[in-house]
């Protein structure tokens, strides 16, 4: 039976079960070619390092070949097989170009296997994964994924350490062979000077010098050819938000931006987007490390869910990248893994506001209310407004200061972060400053602007925080002060629910301290209070939770169990926790992105105009 989504009459819902139905095995071959192809190409490097066997039955042949092929088929063997390394994760991986690659390269190593080390178990495997690689070639399809600049950098410092450690192999291979009795320095010497095509202190009797000034020569041609390509070879960059892109998206916002407080992250413009067929529903994403990173909910109709979803994961599947979802709300999870046969798992609490309910009364609200009174008391003022109602000045003050205070080099955020303040088109945006004027008199290029927090819109009704920054000679608990004077204002500007910080593993840590816990418990919670040292796990759940919010639940969705670390690590990558962006002076100079003009701006702020 054809089931129809999102107006589309082909039946898609019976291909997507095929596909999941069909996934594991049609991953069986590129696993398995990419796995031989990595026990071939140590073959080929074992063959190209170690003498041949002057015992073999093919010695007699080979000695009437020209006298330099035996060095030269060492250096072909050992070259071979250090590409097929670097090709096997490609391969794994269902790419197309890498798939090239080795049905070249396979050929060439059996043909240096055979006329150095005559080994016919290693011309035979070369060629049976060569087959292998014809009969399958349809299932090496997939696109290249973005590229950047710094791959250039982390090859060479990777093959040039492993073209290292392999020239201390070749170096020490003839023992036999060797003139005299050179030391450890003597043959890294040597093994730097061969990278560069340049004789060593290192000396061999009969043709050995030849084969390892050949192999050696190889090592550094490659390491310097394989990091140039990558250098110079031309951009391929990761998808961006076009401004056709952003306006469909703003207009999906809003009409259901409501059912998502991460929905207005998804005009972040460092991510990409695909589009339902009818256009009526969206998912962003980002490609981190093979990874292809969603954040929060699909944006739009949820009836049009499932054709977003389903053309995220046809880009996926056209790219081989690793799908994955991080922060999910339980519906958006429920769609997710219904519609694709992902699964989910619980990631972190979503602390939430309702506005009417918020009261400084009481003894809960004790410590903040003490706090915020102490901050009064010593001269600090607050105020709390739209975006679009800060001067250009102000706006330019804020904006300075948001860097300064930064704290890190690159800004943090992927999931739960805008990464700008003041666009034109973010005119709805709520911004809560607090000011005091120094004692002493001096002058600071921020003004009396002492610590400030941002919201983006969340619906008509809600905002959710974005950003908290402050000047590091402010008093404590200038957040608090902040959050506080924007939950009171709220009312005025039209605003029902504040959604405040994200709380990863927070159900653990709450569970983890409550009387009866069991021993597997409490030893996961003690693990994140440890890590919490590095991290902000239980500090940002504490902070949440002097507010007395409600919490909802988000989720990360994955393909299999194996997959997490790999999606943990390209989280981190997208999050901004680990930066691997070429140094400044290698980087390439980029012109700063100017704000975009937009044309509706004045009607999203008499639409919030009447709201209020």
């Amino acid at each position: 039976m054809s089931v129809t989504v999102d107006g589309d009459k082909s039946g898609l819902v019976p291909d997507r079960m095929r596909r999941i139905l069909r996934g594991p095995r049609a991953e069986t071959v590129p696993a398995l070619v990419g796995t031989a192809c990595t026990f071939v190409g140590l073959i080929d490097i074992a063959a190209g390092v170690f003498p041949r066997f002057r015992a073999s039955r093919m010695h007699t042949f080979a000695e009437v070949l020209p006298g330099t092929l035996g060095p030269f088929a060492a250096a072909l063997s050992l070259s071979a097989g250090v590409l097929l390394l670097l090709l096997a994760h490609g391969l794994k991986r269902h790419k197309r170009r890498a798939w090239r690659a080795a049905v070249v390269l396979l050929p060439a190593g059996a043909v240096a296997q055979f006329a150095y080390r005559h080994s016919f178990i290693g011309v035979a495997l070369s060629l049976l994964l060569l087959t292998l690689l014809l009969r399958h070639r349809g299932e090496f399809a997939a696109l290249p994924d973005p590229r950047s600049r710094w791959k250039a950098l982390a090859n060479f410092v990777l093959m040039g350490a492993g073209s290292l450690g392999l020239g201390l192999l070749i170096v020490s291979a003839h023992p036999d062979k060797v003139v005299g009795d050179p030391g450890l320095t003597d043959r890294i010497e040597h093994v730097l000077y061969g990278l560069f095509g340049i004789e060593g202190p290192v000396g061999y009797t009969g043709d050995v010098d030849w084969t390892v000034g050949y192999s050696l020569g190889a090592l550094g041609m490659l390491t310097a050819l394989t990091t140039i390509y990558l250098a110079f070879r031309p951009e391929h960059p990761a998808a961006r938000l076009t401004e056709d892109d952003e306006a469909h998206l703003r207009e999906l916002l809003a009409k259901h931006g409501g059912r998502d407080s991460l929905g207005h992250f998804a005009l972040r413009r460092d991510k990409g987007v695909v589009f339902s067929p009818s256009g009526k529903a969206a998912v962003t994403y980002r490609v981190v490390s093979g990874v292809m990173l969603a954040s929060g909910d699909p944006i739009g109709d949820v009836e049009a869910w499932p054709g977003a979803i389903e053309r995220f994961m046809d880009e996926a599947k056209a790219h081989s990248w690793t799908p994955a979802v991080m922060g999910c709300s339980e519906t958006g999870g429920e769609v997710w893994t219904r519609e694709t046969g992902l699964d989910a798992l619980e990631l972190g609490d979503e602390a939430v506001v309702d506005v009417a309910d918020f009261s400084l009364t009481g003894r809960a609200m004790r410590n903040v209310r003490q706090m915020v009174k102490r901050i009064e008391r010593n001269g600090y003022t607050t105020r709390v407004r739209r975006v679009r109602d800060l001067s250009d000045a102000e706006l330019e003050r804020v904006r300075a200061a948001a860097v300064a205070w930064r704290g890190t080099d690159t800004e943090r955020g992927f999931s739960m972060a805008l990464g700008r303040i003041g666009d034109p088109g973010d005119g709805d945006c709520v911004i809560a400053t607090a000011h005091k004027v120094d004692e002493d008199g001096t002058e600071s290029p921020y003004g009396d602007l002492k610590a400030m927090i941002h919201f983006v819109p969340w619906g008509p009704d809600g905002m959710s925080l974005e950003l908290m920054r402050r000047d590091r000679a402010a008093d404590p608990g200038m957040n608090e002060l902040l959050i506080v004077a924007a939950l009171q204002a709220s009312p005025k500007i039209g605003i029902e629910r504040v959604s405040l910080n994200f709380a990863m593993f927070r159900s653990a840590l709450a569970r983890g301290e409550k009387l009866g816990a069991g021993p597997v418990l409490r030893g996961w919670r003690g693990l994140l209070v440890f890590l919490s040292r590095w991290f902000q796990i239980e500090s940002l759940y504490k902070f949440n939770a002097k507010f007395q919010p409600r919490w909802e639940p988000r989720f990360v969705v994955f393909r299999h169990s194996r997959d997490l670390p790999r999606i943990g690590w390209a989280a981190m990558q997208a999050e901004g926790f680990v930066n691997l962006a070429l140094p400044r002076p290698f980087a390439r100079r980029r012109p700063a992105r100017q704000p975009r003009p937009c044309a509706h701006l004045p009607q999203q702020a008499a639409k919030h105009e009447i709201a209020a």
